[in-house]
């Protein structure tokens, strides 16, 4: 019953009351998430009560994403994450770092603008439609993960990881493609009017 007032054109106040709730509540998944990069409302999107998501105002998210309890994602240098992209809990997307700026600045780091700050790094990550990322995974600026692809649990990226990728460990290396992954465990089951290269074709 709530689904189906939810997916109504009352949804928008029950987005609303959802995100009022959720900040004194225990983790929940609340639906709905106003895209301001897009200006539009992401009906489908799920995002939990305790994820954090720093500078939304620089986050450009898909729809029928889901974002898991306590991840934090760090948009101050511009994160992408596209549709249909499931990031597990406890995992952290950084697009910003001052591991060298904190040193060359001294006491003097944090009066200047963040843009301004000798050492500072700014550079923006994406994650491309489709993707699986597993818990405890940490992506650091820059990254750029593929379409369809599946990270790892507790993986760390690094750098860019090409569509339909599987990528573990610490750095994280590619170990296998997806597609072919799909083919041979699941060739009886993929629905091609669903499957995710429908989509991007």
């Amino acid at each position: 019953m709530l689904r189906k007032i939810y997916l109504s054109k009352l949804g928008y106040v029950v987005s609303i009351i959802l995100h009022v709730i959720a900040l004194g509540h225990k983790p929940f998944m609340v639906y709905g998430f106003y895209n301001k990069k897009q200006k539009c409302f992401k009906k489908h999107t799920r995002i939990s009560s305790s994820a954090k998501l720093i500078n939304k105002k620089k986050l450009d998210i898909g729809n029928h994403v889901w974002i898991g309890h306590y991840s934090v994602i760090d948009c101050i240098g511009g994160v992408t994450i596209g549709e249909g992209v499931n990031i597990s809990s406890h995992c952290v997307i950084y697009s910003h770092s001052s591991h060298d700026a904190i040193r060359l600045l001294g006491k003097k780091f944090i009066t200047i603008p963040a843009e301004k700050r000798d050492g500072y790094v700014l550079k923006p990550v994406s994650i491309g439609s489709f993707t699986f990322i597993g818990t405890s995974s940490i992506i650091l600026p820059g990254a750029r993960i593929g379409t369809g692809c599946i990270i790892g649990a507790g993986s760390l990226i690094n750098k860019e990881i090409p569509d339909f990728a599987i990528a573990i460990g610490n750095p994280a290396k590619i170990v296998g493609d997806t597609r072919k992954r799909d083919k041979e465990n699941f060739a009886d089951l993929i629905n091609h009017d669903c499957y995710y290269t429908h989509y991007n074709s």
